[in-house]
């Protein structure tokens, strides 16, 4: 027996396929201003110490590590509590999961990042449960939404089937949502490795040092290489998170 699949809002083939061209496009535009940037730009000593590539490959390193381990942290904790709060007799504690976490992310990344800092103190751990708290919201909201709208008639078909309420949760339910889910897993990476620009405000290295130090000593070339740095890796995790989302769907979707 094929069970039929949910109604909700698909892309288009078109949009799919643009989705994972347009992403590379941008990035590489990105790489063709920051190369242009070093090369043509005047890079004087103190630039150049700052763009060090022992420094940028360290910084580089360290904010994939903080916006890797914070995605995957939310990823951990979102999904579980998203299943659970969908289950029957949790209406009021998903509202509330879902309000308080909205305004969680109402604050600003670095009020959030100050907050943990006074309780733990400097380091990357600070840094990554900030980060995973700040953009639970997307994978939390997505994964509510993303099995609230499996349609009921495939959830009876399949327990016409004989299926146990795991079998209907892990065979029907979850997959799905998976491209829903996913849109919300894209959401919070690209929110962390953004915001893991932060991290060297307390202690959590990233390329936010190669910014922060062209803005004390009020050199451009280092600011523009910094953020060009992290708006390729933004890209470059996003662009995964899209081939991830095309080919884990179920087919026929």
């Amino acid at each position: 027996m094929t069970l039929a699949t949910p109604s909700r809002i698909q892309k288009s083939p078109l949009a799919e396929r643009l989705d994972v061209i347009v992403t590379p496009v941008f990035a590489g535009l990105l790489a063709i201003i920051g190369i242009a940037v070093w090369l043509y730009s005047d890079i004087d000593d103190t630039t150049a110490a700052i763009l060090a590539p022992e420094k940028l490959q360290g910084q580089l390193i360290d904010t994939i590590v903080l916006g890797f381990a914070s995605s995957a942290l939310v990823i951990v904790v979102a999904i579980p509590i998203g299943i659970a709060v969908t289950r029957r007799g949790l209406p009021r504690l998903k509202n509330i999961l879902v309000d308080t976490l909205g305004l969680a992310q109402a604050l600003p990344a670095y009020g959030l990042i100050v907050i943990f800092f006074s309780f733990l103190g400097a380091g990357i751990n600070t840094v990554i449960l900030a980060l995973a708290t700040f953009s639970l919201l997307p994978v939390l909201r997505n994964t509510i939404v993303g099995l609230e709208q499996v349609d009921q008639a495939v959830i009876e078909a399949g327990r016409g089937m004989g299926y146990t309420k795991r079998q209907v949760l892990f065979e029907i339910e979850l997959p799905l949502a998976v491209p829903v889910i996913i849109a919300g897993i894209r959401t919070a990476i690209v929110i962390n490795i953004g915001m893991a620009a932060l991290a060297f405000l307390v202690g959590g290295g990233g390329l936010g040092e190669t910014i922060n130090s062209g803005l004390k000593l009020d050199r451009n070339p280092a600011i523009l290489i910094g953020a060009v740095l992290v708006a390729i890796l933004a890209l470059l995790f996003d662009f995964l998170s899209a081939i991830a989302q095309r080919y884990l769907k179920p087919k026929g979707m």
